[in-house]
């Protein structure tokens, strides 16, 4: 008696984790892709002018970053399990159509800067990897065309995971760059290792707005909010959809620490940084490692560039596709067809073909571009984290579900400095330039 009731046991367990396990599976997706997503073009560019220029003690503002990267999207992804609805889709209802014009007017225009430095960085990448660039460039946007059109929801989440698979790339360049790996870790903790003159330190606080405002964006919010409502999830799923969202924070950062890393060891050492050679963009720092780290990890670093590119050429304008239809009441989702969602899968279009336009302006600075792009995302981030945390917030909206004092005071304050981060980013940009 005492064997069966043993064995019962044990097959109840057995089948609780399988359970566990497959309800796990099933929500995975939408929080890993919208993290992963921060890592694209400008994502590399901005945590290698890092690395370079400030080198390992950048390292330290990563982890309370993805802290924050973790909290906030946790917010996002629980308003839309509990409401069943997107974050766009209760902005319009709640605080009227006037508001969701502003924000999403502002959202476009930062996305498609966003986009525009997705197909400069693919154009690039392509010299790099000795491709022809033009047909390369055409190629990529007609597959993120042809599998977001023709494709369907579960196609275009396994095809973003699958990508995200070649940022693994990042840890063999980080690892062939020889760096010091107990300075690196240390700077986790506390930063070290450098001489804090103001000139330094100035760059540190401007760069370190950097790295805050291209990894916690404004579409992300947005993104995330979507493609879970996209995927049918309701709030049965949630402690493993919070679960998977902490978990995509942290792969995101983790990958972010390798490219950080990579650079620092490669190119700070070497003459790279504040008073040296200035770094200027991502698929530069895949060319300048390569007399440092050797070939291999430039051309890993280029691969992964290329990823990162085709990541958010996807997710970006899909998060801005996604907004639109929220935003104005309209169909919107990839399981739909295009007969369907026309106005969804056009704008999804318009903004690739736009930015592809943009690239072959003669003398435009990309660099610029992508700054005035970051500069602008820094201004919306503010005002979306005050619905988001209003929303969420709300007993009527949440029930027992809703933030409680802890997450009210931590976003808060969170929200507060993110304000003051944006400030402090526009100001030293604007009198940079």
């Amino acid at each position: 008696m005492i064997k069966l009731f043993t064995s019962l046991r044990e097959k109840w367990r057995a089948n609780r984790w399988v359970r566990r396990t497959a309800v796990i599976l099933s929500v995975f997706g939408p929080a890993t892709i919208a993290a992963m997503a921060d890592n694209d073009a400008g994502g590399v560019a901005t945590y290698s002018i890092a690395g370079a220029t400030l080198g390992y003690p950048i390292l330290f503002p990563l982890l309370i970053i993805t802290f924050l990267l973790a909290v906030t999207q946790e917010m996002g992804m629980r308003l839309t399990l509990v409401t069943r609805r997107g974050l766009a889709d209760l902005i319009r209802e709640k605080y009227g159509v006037k508001v969701s014009l502003f924000i999403f007017v502002g959202l476009m225009i930062a996305n498609l800067g966003t986009i525009t430095t997705e197909v400069s960085a693919i154009r690039t990448v392509s010299g790099m990897l000795n491709i022809p660039a033009a047909p390369f460039v055409i190629g990529m946007l007609l597959i993120a065309f042809v599998f977001i059109t023709k494709g369907n929801y579960k196609l275009t989440q396994s095809i973003m995971l699958v990508v995200s698979l070649f940022y693994v790339t990042y840890i063999i360049s980080a690892v062939k760059a020889n760096p010091d790996w107990s300075l690196a870790l240390s700077n986790l903790v506390y930063p070290n290792g450098v001489s804090w003159t103001s000139k330094y330190l100035v760059s540190y606080l401007v760069i370190g707005m950097g790295v805050l405002g291209t990894t916690i964006t404004p579409w992300g919010q947005f993104f995330i909010s979507s493609f879970a409502f996209d995927k049918k999830m309701d709030k049965d799923t949630l402690k493993y959809s919070q679960f998977e969202t902490y978990w995509g924070a942290l792969l995101t950062d983790f990958f972010s620490f390798f490219m950080i890393v990579a650079t620092a060891a490669a190119l700070n050492s070497h003459g790279y940084g504040v008073g040296g050679i200035q770094l200027q963009s991502g698929e530069q720092a895949a060319l300048a490692i390569r007399p440092f780290a050797g070939e291999l990890a430039s051309e890993l670093f280029a691969v992964g560039l290329l990823a990162a590119a085709f990541m958010g050429l996807v997710i970006v304008p899909l998060s801005t596709a996604y907004a639109f239809s929220e935003f104005f009441g309209l169909s919107g989702s990839l399981d739909t067809d295009f007969q369907k969602s026309k106005t969804f899968y056009i704008l999804f279009i318009v903004q690739l073909v736009v930015a592809a336009l943009i690239t072959t302006i003669p003398g435009i600075s990309l660099f610029h571009f992508a700054i005035a792009t970051q500069t602008l995302n820094a201004m919306i981030l503010p005002l979306v984290f005050f619905y988001l945390i209003k929303l969420a917030s709300s007993k009527k909206l949440m029930g027992s579900h809703v933030n409680n004092s802890f997450q009210k005071n931590f976003t808060t304050a969170a929200s507060v400095f993110i304000v003051i981060a944006s400030v402090f980013t526009v100001a030293a940009i604007v009198l940079k330039w």
